[in-house]
């Protein structure tokens, strides 16, 4: 690792996709592997952090601050925050200077214009790419879409959209996997289908079924096809209570951001799971997953 980078995760996706959640799961398993981590919140609206933030954005400004003197609307005043943030950008950088020596994750707001078109949320990334920072863009969104075939277009399009504004590596998460046997009958194909973007033909065929949307055939056809040429988007699933989930996560966002972890890390790895850290097959990748939700429907 070059000694003049600082790594660091920027924590997206729409609100309540379990970002704040996997903030705090995952610094914990860096910290159990031995990488010194701090968590950064840079959402004025999260009142309720569930970790201890080395850094908060609410010490400089929130969002019931901005709603109050500014006479904003929520939207309004959380973007007006994110740039007030980067009007005070010294501020920022002077509290980071300190954990330069550290793994840094930022916990980003919910709103996701921020990462789809508006420009503050990619200014902040400039100044942190400008100062040394080697960023990687880790975008959750809650596995339930996947039991809505229009849903999860919508899904597949603002990962896209999110990874071509922000310019950054890019892992996609579907989270809560945890409780996805609770939905799990309203699946129409199997979790790989969803995970790796299978063929988005038989997505179009799904939404024939429903009357309201075989009327909009050619507009979703058009949106698919769009996905489909880009062939950008693919998804680790996320189980932020399980320590191979976070493995695998953290496999990916290493590899993505170019993080060369030290060999005390690696062997702790060996340690934790009993097993080296290799190639991933389609049966390490969500073969737990699968076997999971059959031993639901075996319960049931």
């Amino acid at each position: 690792m070059a000694a003049s980078s600082t790594f660091a995760q920027l924590v997206i996706g729409p609100p309540g996709s379990g970002k704040t959640t996997y903030c705090k799961s995952m610094s914990n398993f860096l910290e159990s592997l031995g990488r010194k981590v701090i968590v950064v919140n840079i959402d004025p609206a999260n009142d309720d952090l569930c970790y201890k933030a080395a850094v908060d954005v609410s010490e400089l400004i929130t969002v019931e601050d901005a709603m109050q003197h500014m006479h904003l609307g929520p939207n309004g005043a959380l973007v007006y925050c994110i740039e007030y943030l980067l009007q005070n950008i010294d501020w920022l950088m002077q509290k980071l200077s300190k954990y330069r020596d550290h793994y840094i994750i930022f916990d980003c707001p919910g709103q996701v214009e921020l990462y789809t078109h508006h420009e503050s949320v990619r200014n902040l990334v400039s100044h942190l790419e400008g100062a040394g920072f080697r960023l990687c863009a880790v975008h959750l969104v809650d596995s339930h879409y996947c039991s809505d075939p229009g849903k999860f277009i919508s899904t597949l399009l603002l990962s896209l959209s999110a990874m071509l504004h922000l310019g950054l590596p890019h892992v996609n998460l579907l989270s809560k996997m945890d409780v996805m046997h609770l939905y799990k009958d309203r699946l129409l194909f199997g979790i790989d289908y969803y995970t790796d973007v299978l063929d988005l033909q038989y997505l179009l065929e799904a939404l024939d079924e429903d009357p309201f949307s075989k009327k909009y055939r050619k507009l979703n056809a058009a949106l698919v096809s769009l996905v489909e040429d880009f062939s950008l988007v693919t998804f680790l699933p996320l189980n932020s209570k399980d320590q191979k989930s976070l493995l695998k996560v953290r496999s990916a966002v290493d590899k993505a951001s170019g993080w060369v972890y030290g060999q005390g890390e690696e062997r702790s790895v060996q340690q934790m799971l009993a097993c080296a850290v290799g190639a991933e097959t389609e049966q390490s990748r969500i073969g737990d997953l699968r076997d999971s939700l059959m031993a639901e429907d075996g319960n049931d």
